[in-house]
This record gives structure tokens, sequence and C-alpha cells, in this order.
């Protein structure tokens, strides 16, 4: 049998971090250590960095940005850590920031999604793994603010659709079980938004978080 993944989880709201214990303990996460602010969230990564840290994005003292701020800290000094930021409301600016010089490894989620234990287990094991987890909502504000400025005009509808799943992470698998349609379909599909997004030939998954960024780059220019 594997070891249960660590976690550090960092939630202000008792209620919820308590929630949050008692859930991923019956998934077969291991919590190693749950704190209310952003100061205690680096010390227990410091003391024994873990396979995973879940993290809240408003903390004391301010409840502005703390949060984002510590993630950022462990996603510098600690690379080999997962890293999965909750948010009550998409900030685009914060996913962007998550994002930007490490694609692997790394989630952002609107807190919502927790209720659907399923998938937000699923989301968490596979940032674990070295995947990414993008909130849908997230994903459809960045692609709207994208195309609002624009170079990915050039994809179709449905290289759109597939780009949209791409951000969120999902293998060619998942995005043909989404969308109905066979995984060669979505092999095409993919192959097309390298083309258009002038993306050279390289290895797949790196192409794909290419993508991805270059999705986001988009969505961040001032307007």
């Amino acid at each position: 049998m594997t070891e249960p993944l660590r976690v550090v989880l960092a939630e202000d709201s008792v209620l919820l971090r308590e929630g949050l214990v008692r859930l991923l303990t019956e998934t077969g996460f291991d919590v190693v250590s749950a704190v209310a602010d952003a100061a205690s969230f680096l010390r227990a990564v410091e003391a024994a960095p873990p396979d995973l840290v879940v993290v809240d994005v408003r903390m004391p003292p301010t409840f502005t940005d703390e949060g984002v701020r510590a993630a950022l800290v462990v996603r510098e000094q600690f690379p080999d850590v997962a890293v999965v930021v909750l948010s009550q409301y998409v900030e685009e600016n914060y996913a962007t920031d998550l994002v930007a010089g490490r694609t692997r490894g790394v989630g952002y989620l609107l807190k919502d999604r927790v209720a659907d234990v399923g998938d937000f287990v699923e989301a968490l094991r596979r940032v674990a793994a070295g995947g990414t987890a993008l909130d849908p909502e997230v994903v459809s504000q960045l692609l709207s603010r994208a195309r609002r400025q624009d170079p990915l005009e050039r994809l179709s509808p449905r290289e759109n659709q597939v780009l949209r799943l791409m951000a969120e992470g999902r293998s060619n698998t998942a995005i043909a079980q989404t969308l109905v349609v066979s995984e060669g379909a979505v092999e095409k599909h993919v192959s097309n938004i390298f083309a258009k997004l002038d993306l050279p030939p390289a290895e797949q998954d790196h192409r794909r978080v290419l993508a991805v960024l270059r999705w986001l780059e988009h969505a961040t220019e001032p307007s």
C-alpha cells in the first residue's frame, strides 16, 4: 500500500478548517497540520515539507492576499510541494500569479467546489501527482477577458472548449468523455490549438502547458 498524501492546511474559518480536516482524513489524506494564519502555515511547511498544501487566499491579519502570498513562497522555496489555493470568489490576478513560472502541481479552486467531495478530492490528487486544477469559473473568466483582447480568436468554438478543459487540468481521455467525442477527435483539436497558437513541436505535456499559459498571459494584459 502507498503512504497517504501528507497535507498542510491553512484556513482561518474554524468550521471550514475542521470540516476540511475531517473530509481529507476520511478520504485517505494525512493532515499533518491545520492552521489559521499564513505565518503558522509557513512554519508548518518549513518544519516538515508535505506532499501538498491547501491554503485560503485571504487570511489574517488583513484578509487580503496573505494566503496566496504564502502559497507563492512555498511554490518558490519548496518546488516539490504541490499547491492548491482556495478562494471564495474568482480573483484573476491571484490565479495567474499562482501558475506563472510553474504550471505543474498547482491548483486554484473556489470554495463552493468543496461541496462536491468527489471532484474536490480528485482535483487534489491530480495536483499532488504533478497536474493542474483550475476551477471552471476561473477558466471561464480568464477566457472571457482574453477574448476581449485577443489572439485566441483564431480558435474555433470547439477548440476553445478543448482549451478550457485543458486549463482545468483534464487529460485527452477526460476531455473526450466530457464532450462526448472520440479521443482521436480531441487529439486533432489539440494539434490545431498548438498550430493556431504558434507553438512549435515539442514534448506533448510541455506544449499543453504553453497553450494554457498563452491563454492566461492574454487574460492578464492591460485592456
